[in-house]
């Protein structure tokens, strides 16, 4: 990081990335940092634009179910190098199919209530 480069404190991280502060810490006890989060003088944790960027990154594989063992798989793989961008590029992959799988079962779902909703008040679906 070169001095010039804008940092955060762990409550503007977590502001920025909206997670808890508490669970910035544990991605970074856990191993889940794609480098080390710098720290001042003081101790305290100073968060690169590259460290937001990836938290975010990490919490969409989150957000869209990716287990902790595999986002932790996918960190050892991008740590290890360009040697690993096809195992990456699978894991990916293998993860994205399961997502597309969920949002078409959460999309019929949601025709189900759709339909629910409007028998509810009173009037058909196709009105």
């Amino acid at each position: 990081m070169t001095v010039t480069e804008s940092t955060h404190s762990i409550s503007e991280a977590a502001e920025l990335t909206g997670l808890s502060t508490h669970t910035l810490r544990y991605y970074e006890r856990t191993g889940l940092m794609l480098t080390p989060v710098d720290r001042a003088s003081s101790t305290h944790r100073r968060y690169s634009e590259a460290d937001v960027r990836w938290v975010g990154f990490l919490t969409k594989l989150r957000s869209t179910g990716l287990p902790i063992a595999r986002v932790r798989q996918y960190v050892e793989l991008v740590r290890t190098g360009e040697s690993t961008v096809a195992d990456r590029l699978e894991l990916l992959l293998i993860h994205r199919i399961n997502v597309a799988a969920q949002l078409d079962e959460m999309t019929n779902s949601l025709a189900a209530i759709d339909f629910k909703i409007a028998t509810y008040q009173g009037r058909t679906p196709t009105e």
